[in-house]
């Protein structure tokens, strides 16, 4: 039990330590779909992952697109900590598609009974860096 207390301590000191991040939550799009949109972008600068993303045709590419936008609109505030960033150095560090509380519907079916549709719904987060200089 006292490990959950310290393991989300660490948590939160990573979220300190990191850059710049985005969040889509309660997408209308299920988790699978998304990853392997976010796999082409991970590790990839900001501006290169938007050009890539813009040409996918997948509908889970145009949510991850406006995730990242936004993640480089905070990254321009100064009112940020950290002040304003230059955007043209920032790297995707952290892409997470996790899976959020699920619509359920029922569908009908023979003799009575009744199947239980699930409509899934994704996390969007996004973590902006400054790349290392290598």
């Amino acid at each position: 039990m006292a490990n959950t207390g310290q393991r989300k301590t660490k948590r939160k000191n990573q979220k300190a330590e990191s850059g710049y991040s985005a969040s889509h939550r309660y997408a209308r799009i299920a988790p699978r779909k998304v990853r392997p949109v976010a796999d082409l972008v991970r590790g990839k600068f900001a501006v290169e992952a938007l050009e890539i993303l813009q040409y996918q045709p997948q509908r889970g590419a145009k949510m991850l697109y406006k995730v990242i936008e936004s993640a480089l609109n905070n990254a321009q505030n100064p009112d940020q900590p950290g002040g304003a960033a230059r955007t043209a150095n920032l790297r995707v560090a952290n892409v997470q598609v996790d899976g959020a509380p699920m619509f359920k519907r029922l569908r009908p079916r023979a003799r009575g009974m009744a199947f239980m549709i699930k409509k899934r719904l994704s996390h969007i987060n996004v973590t902006l860096a400054e790349a290392s200089d290598e």
